[in-house]
């Protein structure tokens, strides 16, 4: 799917918010159709790839235009958990404790450089992330609705990185790897460097997204479908169940149940992204990668033999049928 195309000025919702944030970012057409599918899917995602591919700049382009509440956080090393969801703070002229909320309460929040933040700070967001909520001391917040946490991380770096934990891994819905452009789209980003940026125009309003999320969430998945999600988590736990005998010994962990679960509530947004009311085979197998890579803990002989979480999905996804629904299977 390109969004490059000046001549044709979308007229839907999606399509003018995926049209403006093409006026600041080239190509990347995957990251921005998975980062609208987050959006509407009400999902978290991360975002991981090599500096200077306009990660950071993707998230923010997308939230200018989205509308609503802002907030980026540079996760450094010295950072505590209270500098991202709040504490509680002595206010001498009354002589009691508030609270001071943390930049979590916003609709859109960007975790910049995640990985580069201690296992402290990372747990930090684990209830807001699936609660959506913070509790802090005796009291609990709610967070402003739509809420979404879109992280970033620099894969090539060992020293002052840690880690996420496998239950913070969890708790996104995708996990998006951003390639190198093409020496055409490189091109346009030094051409569009020599020249001042376009200005992005907020398209949709928080409450307009609620709205476009309820629609996406109309949208018909068959039977067959569901089961097909459900049947390549079980695979990712025992590839043996599609004749991949090789493959478990380098799987430790498989994929947890939110693997399925999100995977088609992924597919019914991409599904409505594209302009349909129901989800074929290929919304699923679009995303599956991006769904089921960061659940899979693999063992230290997957690194030695230098077998990839994706290769592994490859291979099971080669050999799972799948279903051919007629129509919207009613």
């Amino acid at each position: 799917m390109s969004w490059n195309d000046p001549e044709n000025v979308p007229s839907g919702p999606i399509e003018k918010l995926l049209y403006e944030v093409k006026k600041t970012i080239v190509g990347q057409d995957a990251l921005l159709e998975r980062m609208l599918v987050a959006l509407l899917a009400r999902g978290h995602i991360l975002v991981e790839g090599v500096p200077g591919l306009a990660k950071t700049l993707a998230v923010k382009s997308l939230a200018e235009a989205m509308g609503g509440d802002f907030r980026r956080v540079q996760f450094t090393p010295d950072l505590v958990p209270a500098d991202i969801v709040g504490t509680r703070v002595y206010h001498q002229p009354s002589g009691e404790f508030q609270v001071q909320l943390g930049p979590v309460f916003t609709n859109l929040l960007l975790a910049d450089e995640i990985n580069r933040a201690p296992a402290k700070v990372q747990s930090a967001l684990l209830e807001v992330m699936q609660e959506r909520q913070v509790t802090i001391g005796r009291e609990t917040h709610r967070v402003p609705n739509p809420f979404l946490v879109m992280a970033t991380q620099n894969p090539i770096e060992n020293e002052g990185v840690y880690p996420l934990p496998e239950a913070q891994v969890d708790r996104f819905m995708m996990k998006v790897l951003v390639g190198y452009p093409s020496t055409t789209e490189e091109f346009v980003v030094v051409e569009r460097a020599l020249t001042r940026t376009a200005a992005i125009q907020k398209i949709i309003e928080p409450e307009n997204l609620k709205n476009l999320q309820q629609e996406a969430d109309q949208v018909y998945v068959d039977p067959s479908l569901i089961e097909y999600s459900v049947q390549l988590a079980h695979a990712s736990r025992d590839p043996a169940r599609v004749g991949q005998h090789d493959l478990a010994r380098y799987v430790t962990y498989g994929a947890s149940p939110r693997a399925s679960i999100n995977l088609v509530l992924a597919g019914r947004a991409l599904a409505y992204i594209r302009g349909r009311e129901y989800v074929v085979p290929e919304d699923l197998l679009d995303l599956a990668l991006d769904v089921f890579r960061h659940r899979l803990v693999l063992s230290y002989e997957a690194l030695s033999d230098d077998v990839t979480a994706d290769l592994i999905l490859s291979k099971i996804l080669a050999n799972l049928p799948v279903p051919r629904p007629a129509g919207r299977g009613r």
